[in-house]
């Protein structure tokens, strides 16, 4: 499994539950950064869990429109309560945001070089934004010794990608042995990357979401 931490944790608990055994190997280091959010907020977005840790506690009482459950269920861990789930991808995030049209400033809480295409989308509906990165997620420079030795060793039978970047960097760290093994995406914007590789399989998730991952497997 690609993802990093916390997600990682709790899909191999999950994947456990379904009588599988996982091997994690997370391929993108998160680093927080620096937040430098403005005091006026009249809501917040957040497209990934870990924005969560970023934003201050005295924000808990701004709205807050997130891009899934599993966001939204981090952010009611760090005291938010004012949250909506689009519980699907950024298009249904954006038509979220533009549904509702809440006033003020909406600030977006991103990885570094993420949410640009979100961020176009609500500029031009007429949503007031500003997008700060709260944190970066980058490659890896090489998987586990475990994970190499399970992949090498034909014990690993499928890979589950739950984003592009993921996807990405697990590309350029085993290019090679692709062809044995089966991959879950959760969407298609994330199996994209892993198409120009001769995968035995690749499913993509009927809806971007840790359940329809699930459903894939079971």
């Amino acid at each position: 499994m690609t993802r990093p931490a916390p997600g990682a944790q709790a899909t191999a608990m999950r994947l456990a539950a379904l009588g599988h055994a996982a091997v994690l190997a997370p391929c993108l280091a998160i680093t927080p950064l620096p937040a430098r959010l403005p005091k006026q907020i009249g809501a917040l977005i957040i497209t990934s869990g870990q924005a969560v840790p970023a934003l201050p506690a005295d924000l808990a009482d701004v709205p807050v429109f997130c891009v899934g459950d599993a966001t939204a269920a981090r952010l009611r861990d760090a005291g938010f309560h004012k949250i909506e789930s689009a519980a699907g991808d950024a298009q249904d995030l954006a038509a979220l945001i533009i549904a509702r049209r809440l006033p003020g400033t909406h600030v977006m809480a991103v990885g570094a070089r993420h949410g640009l295409w979100l961020a176009r989308q609500l500029r031009a509906a007429g949503i007031s934004l500003i997008r700060r990165s709260v944190y970066a997620a980058r490659p890896v420079r090489a998987l586990p010794g475990d994970v190499l030795g399970a992949l090498e060793a034909g014990e690993v039978d499928a890979v589950l990608f739950y984003s592009a970047d993921s996807a990405r960097a697990f590309i350029g760290l085993y290019p090679a042995g692709t062809a044995g093994l089966r991959a879950f995406a959760l969407s298609e914007a994330v199996a994209r990357p892993l198409r120009d590789l001769p995968w035995r399989e690749i499913r993509v998730a009927l809806a971007p979401n840790e359940a329809a991952m699930m459903a894939l497997i079971a």
